[in-house]
Order: structure tokens, then C-alpha cells, then sequence
């Protein structure tokens, strides 16, 4: 096995990317802790080839090691050219990775390999792309309605009574979800820029729920829904937001009324959690719980993502902006809470939102 110096070895593992560092004879004699991530811990002494079968890096890798040019050669071997980005496939997926290759000083001669993990920034590019690509998609449906209608109303409905009333209770629906749509957008964006700030108040959550109960008490009825309220008699302390924490169970209820009212009934239940093993000490949890259609667990995971509609035809009708529970789930990120869905079809659904418990300042 080709030695290494200690000091280089050592040196690589505080590395936060991954480095390869070869010998003349293109075989691996160090490598950095995300390298071994990467590539699997059993990396010295094996050759380059068999490490990466990337023949572009391949070939990098003869070059540099034939010139021995301390300047960086990329896969595209022109020093000082901009470094590549290749596509490499590891640990069963792909990554994409900015790789860069450069000659060393060191006995008979060596280079070292980094390839610089890009992928976190290519999804949060794709997530940015999509995002953009739903906001034009839930303007424009509207936009597009307003459009026509207004069109009709200039020339075929102008003197048509009973067309322009219909047509304007349509067109003050579809400015309504608009503006929704804008509230909630906005509503994520702040949600999202305070997500690192931690609440300092103290809320008493069983009031909290209590409120959220009666205030939408009345649209339930109209909805042909009863709200039950159980074991929010007591008081329970957390760090919160009170305006956050009521846009979280506003939401959560509404939802359990529009979407799984079926069952006549939704429940808030609030209980006591004397150890919370994710959150490590005790804590406070309330369920939404509806007697609804329920929900194919295949759509479970993906309930939170932004614009995620389980029907989409369905949410549009009852006015929802495929926001709402991103904004909740947020929301509870920031209180340092967890978000529990579950559901299964026929059977209703669950949604659960457990605090932390805190103690009352005297």
C-alpha cells in the first residue's frame, strides 16, 4: 500500500467536500470523510478507475498525472477553464457534482480529485422553477376566466341582466380566490424568513384552541358539521406565536370541515405527552380529527409540499390554495413542534401537532 503523511490524512477529514488525493499510479492514498460518505469507506490503494468510472475524469486524472501542471485541470482538460459539472452515480442515486483536477507536489507525483456535491443547489433550482411554474398556473386560470368573461359582457351579455349578475358573482369568486392565493403566498414567505426564530411567548394552547373552536363554530353548523372540543379544560403552556398558532388550527379545522365533513363531525382533542421521544421531554398534542372519506396513504408524504392537492378539482372548488397546510407545517417547524398525518380511506383522518410543554413564567 502506497504510505500517506499523517498530517495530510488528518488535514482531509475536516474537509466539508470530497477529496480524492492519487499517486503517480492513479491508485487513491487519501481521501476525506465525505469522500468515504460518497464512495464507501474502503477506498485506500484502490485505483481511481475503479472508484469512478467517469472517463471524462479518467482522462483528467492522465493528464494531469502525464504534465504534472499544478494548475487545476478540469474534465475538460484546459487549466484554468471552468470546472465541470458531471452527473455521478452513488450510493443509488445521482449527484450532481462540480469536479476539479489538480497536480500536487508530493514524491513521484500525484493529484488530487474534489468533487464538489451541487446537488442541494440543483434542487432547491428545480423547487424554484416548479414554485414559479404553479403561482403562473393559479393566476392564470382566473385571469384567463375574468378575461372572457369581461369580453362576454362588452359584447354578446352587454344588455343581458340576468348574464351579467351570474357572470359578476363568477368573476368576485375568482377575484376572491386570487387574493387568497396572495395572502397565503405572502403568508408563507414571512413564515418561512422567521422559520429560524424561535417563539419567546407564552401561550396557553387550550385557550387557544377553545377560541379557534367557537370562532369557527358557525361555519361548521352551516357546513352541517359539528366541533367537539375535548380536554382543553385545564391550561397547557408553550412557547408560541398566538396569531401563528391560530392560523394553524383555523387551518387544520377548516380543512377537516371542507374536506371531511362527510362524517358530520370534527374533534379537536388536546393531551398531555409526559415524554415526547423526537422531542426529548414533554410536550402538548392536539388532534384534528375528521369521520370524513379519509386519505390514500400514497398521498401522505407529500401533503405539506406547496400546491399538493390530494383533488385538485375538488380543493379548487371549496377555494383552497394548495398552501395552506406548507404554511402549517412551517409554522410548526418554527415553534420546534412535529406535524403528524394520519389516514387511511373510509376511515377519516388525524392531523396532529405536538409543542413542546414549557413552564409558565410566575
Amino acid at each position: 500500500m502506497s504510505s500517506r503523511p499523517a498530517v495530510i490524512d488528518a488535514a482531509l477529514q475536516s474537509v466539508p467536500v470530497a477529496i480524492l488525493v492519487l499517486d503517480r499510479r492513479a491508485r487513491v492514498v487519501a481521501a476525506s470523510a465525505t469522500a468515504r460518505a460518497m464512495f464507501g469507506d474502503d477506498l485506500l490503494d484502490r485505483p481511481f478507475v475503479t472508484v469512478l468510472r467517469q472517463p471524462m475524469i479518467v482522462d483528467a486524472v492522465e493528464r494531469a498525472l502525464a504534465t504534472q501542471d499544478p494548475r487545476a485541470v478540469t474534465a475538460h482538460g484546459t487549466p484554468h477553464a471552468h470546472t465541470l459539472r458531471v452527473n455521478i452515480g452513488t450510493a443509488g442515486r445521482d449527484l450532481a457534482c462540480d469536479v476539479t483536477v489538480a497536480a500536487i507536489d508530493m514524491a513521484g507525483g500525484g493529484v488530487t480529485v474534489t468533487l464538489l456535491d451541487r446537488s442541494g443547489q440543483e434542487y432547491a433550482e428545480q423547487m424554484r422553477r416548479d414554485f414559479v411554474a404553479n403561482v403562473s398556473h393559479e393566476l392564470r386560470t382566473p385571469l384567463t376566466a375574468l378575461m372572457g368573461f369581461i369580453e362576454t359582457l362588452r359584447g354578446p351579455a352587454r344588455n343581458d341582466a340576468n348574464a351579467r349578475d351570474r357572470f359578476l358573482k363568477i368573476m368576485e369568486s375568482e377575484v376572491g380566490r386570487m387574493n387568497r392565493l396572495v395572502m397565503d403566498l405572502l403568508s408563507l414567505s414571512r413564515v418561512e424568513s422567521e422559520e429560524r426564530r424561535k417563539p419567546i411567548n407564552t401561550i396557553d394552547l387550550a385557550g387557544l384552541v377553545r377560541m379557534v373552536a367557537a370562532t369557527l363554530t358557525p361555519t361548521a353548523t352551516a357546513a352541517g358539521v359539528t366541533v367537539h372540543v375535548q380536554g382543553a379544560d385545564i391550561q397547557a403552556w408553550v412557547a408560541g406565536d398566538h396569531d401563528q398558532l391560530v392560523q394553524v388550527f383555523q387551518n387544520l379545522v377548516e380543512n377537516a370541515v371542507k374536506y371531511g365533513g362527510s362524517g358530520g363531525s370534527v374533534t379537536l382533542r388536546l393531551s398531555h405527552l409526559p415524554h415526547e421521544p423526537v422531542l426529548r421531554g414533554p410536550a402538548w398534542a392536539v388532534v384534528v380529527e375528521d369521520k370524513g372519506e379519509g386519505i390514500d396513504p400514497l398521498h401522505l408524504p407529500r401533503l405539506t409540499e406547496r400546491f399538493y392537492r390530494v383533488d385538485s378539482s375538488r380543493s379548487r372548488s371549496q377555494g383552497g390554495t394548495g398552501l395552506g397546510l406548507a404554511i402549517v407545517k412551517h409554522i410548526i417547524s418554527r415553534h420546534r413542534g412535529r406535524l403528524r398525518i394520519d389516514s387511511e380511506p373510509g376511515k377519516g383522518s388525524q392531523f396532529t401537532v405536538i409543542l413542546p410543554q414549557i413552564q409558565p413564567t410566575p
